[in-house]
């Protein structure tokens, strides 16, 4: 039976029993806020993950190559390391466990399931084979247990649609040779599907101008990192407006982002190297081209900056070959069973992370935070300021919470064991973390790099490794 670690009691009273609904960072800043909290009694945590490991974003939604960003891990690792957190894996929410068998568990849960959908791209020619969305492609590359093994790479021009930083993510792993990415976790799956892959050129379209981008500083430099990759910029793509220039002297991330960009056009970055990253501004996409079934094309239109930083039609057109486009304009959450769902911004109807229904009304223990709280924009650091608004408000309306029938710990965990469940723990993960550092020492031995760990991949020995004996 799972065991939470002895935890004192500063109450006569039971604790107020919590359960949270992922366990990627939204999930472990909320738990963390709420253990932190002023308060005058106990809470007893539950961390629910639909994946047999936690960390949900951090393992399976950032590129294997950002050491700086997944060092996030290390403050979530000592997080949950505490013992006065309950991490429970492997259960998916709506069928493990249903949102009244929490209710009957729990006096509050809270919502913090991300998001890990595409946003529509809605062009002619979306659905021709090699158009694909790039979370789907993040998933793979990050080896999340629930996508195929396997993946098509077999264009030499590639496109991706958007100037986000997935959209960077995305092509930099493209447009990087699979041996630079041995030194990182990446699954054995995908190093040896990127290791046949006749890429030679990665087009990144976006529709504004270069003083518009949302990369960050430390994406956009990572791009010149890449061994044997020359960044192509286009002179014609480099607009500015009034807007623009007041960005410029008034952001230093916009200012620091364009002086990266003109510079790299001074310099002039070819090398003759093997594979070319291109950079287009101003172009909006119109249409993907296919024959056969297939994609052969993208069409563009051209555009201008109409002086406040937004862009408007050229009714020039323009047309790239490809082999394949990959969208990378945003994420979208996904509707929760049992609860309010805005389909226009995707994500669960919430007023400061209390769930609300179609008149407003906070139903009563149920709320949320992270993307699925306030859509897919900011940085990882961002939802901190998601769960304080949500649990100080989980906070303000304890008293008046409802009282679950069945609220002792064990409880819970019997309802999974009868229902066969396999849920992991935070001590299976820990036995999963050590083996697959054991991978990576092995591989270390084995080949021309160090590599920390290689990431175990499918779902079922996952589970088996960190429920063994």
């Amino acid at each position: 039976m799972l065991e939470r670690n002895s935890v004192s009691s500063t109450t006569e009273t039971s604790p107020l029993r919590v359960a949270i609904i992922g366990a990627g960072p939204a999930g472990v800043y909320a738990a963390d806020i709420l253990t932190k909290a002023d308060r005058e009694f106990e809470v007893s945590i539950d961390l629910f993950d639909a994946y047999p490991a936690p960390y949900g974003l951090i393992r399976y939604g950032v590129a294997p190559d950002h050491p700086r960003i997944k060092g996030i891990v290390t403050a979530l690792h000592k997080v949950l390391d505490r013992g006065d957190i309950r991490f429970i894996g492997n259960v998916t929410f709506g069928r493990d466990l249903t949102l009244e068998d929490l209710k009957k568990h729990y006096h509050a849960v809270i919502f913090a399931t991300g998001a890990i959908k595409d946003a529509p791209l809605n062009i002619p020619g979306v659905e021709l084979d090699g158009s694909y969305g790039a979370a789907d492609f993040v998933s793979w590359y990050d080896g999340q247990p629930d996508v195929p093994r396997e993946w098509p790479l077999n264009a030499q021009q590639v496109a991706v649609i958007g100037n986000g930083n997935v959209a960077l993510d995305v092509a930099r792993v493209l447009s990087k040779h699979a041996d630079d990415l041995l030194v990182t976790e990446i699954p054995d799956n995908v190093y040896q599907g990127l290791k046949q892959s006749p890429v030679t050129d990665v087009h990144v379209f976006g529709r504004r101008g270069p003083a518009q981008i949302k990369f960050t500083p430390l994406e956009l430099r990572e791009l010149s990192h890449s061994r044997d990759v020359d960044i192509v910029l286009y002179p014609e793509d480099f607009e500015f407006d009034e807007a623009s220039d007041e960005a410029i002297k008034t952001n230093n991330q916009v200012k620091t982002m364009v002086n990266t960009l003109t510079n790299w056009i001074v310099e002039d970055q070819d090398t003759g190297a093997s594979r070319r990253l291109h950079l287009h501004f101003l172009h909006a996409p119109v249409e993907i081209l296919g024959e056969d079934g297939k994609v052969v094309g993208m069409k563009f239109e051209r555009q201008e900056l109409d002086g406040t930083g937004n862009v408007r039609g050229t009714g020039e057109i323009v047309e790239y070959p490809l082999q394949a486009v990959y969208r990378a304009i945003g994420y979208f959450g996904s509707e929760l069973p049992g609860l309010p769902f805005d389909a226009r911004r995707g994500v669960i109807t919430n007023v400061g992370g209390r769930v609300v229904d179609a008149d407003q009304q906070h139903l009563a223990g149920l709320y949320t935070t992270g993307w699925i709280k306030r859509g897919p924009v900011g940085l990882i650091g961002h939802t901190k300021g998601d769960a304080l608004e949500t649990i100080g408000n989980l906070l303000e309306d304890s008293a008046s919470l409802p009282t679950p029938e069945v609220p002792s710990e064990e409880a819970v965990i019997e309802l999974l064991e009868e229902r066969g469940i396999d849920y992991t723990t935070w001590e299976g993960w820990n036995k999963l973390d050590a083996h697959e550092r054991e991978l990576g020492a092995q591989a270390t031995a084995q080949g021309p790099v160090a590599r920390e760990r290689v990431k175990v991949v499918p779902r079922d020995e996952m589970v088996n490794i960190s429920r063994a004996e």
